[in-house]
């Protein structure tokens, strides 16, 4: 099945430094991008990461130290990048948790304005996850009935992700819709305010935080009763991502910003 679509959208997948979307950085990035008429373009590039790739992420991407040493630095590719993805909705196997939110803290290290939250996200893991629960390289063996040749290149996760969700629409009629809107919201665990989910919309639209002490407390309530906790926020080990969000609803709350 075709996807049905309004504006254009970017699979893609990155291979990393490690695991902590705080402080890992991008050694790989693959994207395909998919346009309404059908036509798809794809793009490939290995990144410096400005450090030390530790031996067991190797292990995993095959990507070392010397394989990068020559590449460009994610500053030197950052605007191309966002370039690439203007306008467009984004879609990955396990984005909306990992890749997205490492993906937004390269844009902001690289000092690259690019308000990624305009987007729709679609999560082929979590699409799966709900109505099948295994890996990409069990889903792409499922629902495209294909064994999956060079897992963990970004490439081949890329293209494959592309490929089981057309068929996860093919396979569920009755459950999913041809619709980024749709698929958005089926993927997403949260309705997170930051991208990597530590402050939440409620059910009646609250931003609250979504961890630690205060966990379902309002972040508004929070900075005026315990104004510390913002600063604990801003020197503790969380994303520059939430530090953004957390610091604009504190202006917007204090009439600095509307």
């Amino acid at each position: 099945m075709n996807l049905n679509l309004k504006n254009p959208i970017v699979f893609f997948d990155l291979e990393t430094t490690g695991v902590n979307i705080n402080t890992d950085r991008i050694v790989e990035i693959c994207y395909l991008k998919v346009y309404p008429n059908g036509n798809e373009e794809s793009k490939t590039m290995r990144i410096n990461p400005e450090m030390h790739i530790p031996e067991s992420s190797s292990a995993i991407h095959g990507i070392y130290d010397k394989d990068v040493e020559n590449c460009p630095t994610f500053k030197e590719v950052a605007k191309d990048i966002a370039k690439d993805i203007e306008g467009c909705d984004l879609a990955g196997f396990n984005s909306n948790r990992f890749d997205i939110p490492v993906l937004a803290e390269e844009f902001l290290r690289a000092d690259v304005d690019i308000d990624m939250m305009k987007r729709k996200f679609i999560d082929v893991q979590v699409i799966y996850h709900k109505l099948e629960q295994r890996t990409l390289s069990a889903a792409y063996k499922f629902y495209c009935k294909k064994e999956l040749d060079d897992a963990h290149t970004a490439e081949a996760d890329t293209k494959a992700t592309y490929e089981v969700l057309k068929a996860q629409l093919d396979m569920y009629p009755e459950d999913l819709k041809n619709d980024m809107a749709f698929l958005a919201d089926y993927s997403s665990f949260n309705r997170n305010v930051d991208f990597a989910g530590r402050i939440v919309y409620d059910n009646n639209d609250v931003e609250v935080f979504n961890f630690g002490k205060y966990k379902g407390a309002s972040v508004k309530e929070v900075l005026q009763r315990d104004p510390g906790y913002y600063g604990w926020i801003l020197n503790g080990d969380f994303t520059l991502n939430t530090k953004n969000v957390l610091t604009k609803i504190r202006l917007r709350e204090s009439g600095m910003i509307k």
